[in-house]
């Protein structure tokens, strides 16, 4: 739950800020791209300031119609020499995963956190954190409200794409709260439909890339787990974490577990794990990850072969 001392301190390092950066975890996924830009809109609204809203990796072709999306800055072109006086990184999980952006965070004069994952290694001196948050969208949500700060379309629509995409469309709603927020944020006006059909638009090539990695799926353990695979020479075609191959093998009746396996470069293998009723956040923690009980991933520095192993190993002792 956000505090008022929270809130306090926030609007003290802001409001005396005269250069304030926002950015997420690298290849920014929909809660983190869109939660960094409501929160750079936010503050341009109350405060008066100019934020730099940055990222490092790949922005999914499906984000390209947010609000903001052309005041995104790729990191390499901010000039790094420019004064930080509030960095403030949010959905990072873990520090690691912040990437390029890194460097504006080491030479901060003062860092704020907002996040929903797990973290005994936090970078930030105020931490406006709730791991029981369904989305980073969702605490910021709660932020403007208990703040009473004025927002926007552009402000309320950006807080929807974040809740919708980190929910998996509300699959992984585990309690009301987030339900809640949805059901004010339609009332003032946002078209969840048209995020929806947003979400819904890939390039062609996405699409066959991801469809012909589910149709090659491998089964084990007695059909409990789905392995897919996406190797270096077709990954240039995916568009952000291969949601697609995750949903439609998530589909199949009997399954526990999802896998998918990408080779962003040769001996750099991206893993996504997904419970379909079951727990998968242990299984990446093992692997050097994180991320939420039935949705989480990790970055893996080894060969493609030896990583399928060490999962296929990993889930030997967890499949029941």
């Amino acid at each position: 739950m956000i505090t008022q001392k929270q809130i306090k301190i926030f609007d003290e390092k802001i409001s005396n800020a005269e250069s304030v950066v926002i950015f997420a975890h690298k290849n920014p996924d929909g809660d983190a791209l869109c939660s960094v830009a409501a929160l750079g809109r936010l503050i341009e609204l109350n405060y008066g300031k100019e934020v730099i809203c940055m990222y490092d990796g790949n922005v999914p072709d499906n984000l390209d119609g947010i609000p903001m999306r052309r005041d995104m800055r790729y990191f390499e072109h901010v000039d790094e020499n420019i004064p930080v006086d509030v960095a403030i990184v949010m959905d990072y999980g873990i520090e690691r995963n912040i990437g390029g952006p890194q460097k504006f965070l080491k030479k901060a004069k003062f860092i704020i956190e907002i996040d929903h994952h797990m973290n005994d290694d936090k970078v930030g001196q105020l931490c406006i954190d709730d791991t029981a948050a369904a989305a980073t969208g969702e605490i910021v949500y709660e932020l403007m409200r208990k703040a009473k700060w004025q927002s926007d379309e552009m402000v309320l629509t950006l807080l929807m794409f974040a809740i919708v995409t980190d929910t998996g469309l509300f699959k992984y709603v585990t309690n009301g709260k987030v339900l809640r927020i949805a059901a004010d944020l339609v009332d003032s006006g946002v078209n969840v439909q048209c995020i929806i059909n947003e979400l819904a638009n890939k390039p062609r090539k996405t699409v066959v890339t991801e469809a012909s990695a589910a149709a090659n799926a491998e089964f084990f353990y007695h059909n409990k787990l789905a392995m897919a695979v996406i190797d270096n020479k077709q990954y240039k075609n995916l568009d952000g974490r291969g949601e697609t191959v995750l949903n439609l093998l998530g589909q199949i009746h009997g399954l526990d577990y999802i896998v998918l396996l990408k080779e962003q470069k040769p001996n750099q293998i991206g893993v996504s794990l997904r419970g379909r009723f079951k727990a998968v956040d242990k299984f990446a923690v093992a692997l050097g990850g994180g991320g939420h009980q039935f949705a989480a991933g990790a970055v893996v520095n080894d060969t493609l072969d030896n990583v399928k192993k060490r999962i296929l190993d990993l889930f030997k002792g967890g499949i029941k």
